[in-house]
């Protein structure tokens, strides 16, 4: 890490309220890095859990952050807020295997077809 790297302080407030991962990032931090932390800590016992980082959402000032990015290009804010922490909302949506939902709608289309014949 280089000397002089801004430094921000977050935290991520998960589904139920529950706010987890609280530390300090340096501004280079990707936020596939963030991800991967948020499922190595994410608490047991919870319903719903991330199994890789595309099924967790990262939500900071209305935008949905990229994994490529980093947090200086996401544009958050650094040392702005009087508390010095800032909260990022965590949405999880597990992946759902296309070919699936393409079999399902098939078998809904054909169901739904009309067979009439007028004479």
């Amino acid at each position: 890490m280089a000397e002089g790297q801004e430094r921000i302080e977050l935290k991520f407030r998960i589904y139920d309220g529950t706010d987890i991962g609280h530390t300090t990032y340096a501004s280079s931090t990707t936020i596939a890095f963030l991800k991967e932390r948020l499922i190595a800590e994410w608490p047991q016992g919870k319903t719903i859990a991330p199994k890789s980082v595309n099924d967790i959402k990262l939500i900071h000032a209305g935008q949905i952050l990229e994994n490529s990015k980093t947090l200086a290009d996401s544009k958050v804010t650094f040392g702005d807020l009087p508390s010095g922490v800032i909260t990022m909302h965590v949405v999880v949506q597990p992946h759902v295997a296309k070919k699936k939902t393409d079999k399902n709608k098939e078998e809904k289309q054909k169901q739904n077809s009309c067979s009439c014949t007028i004479l």
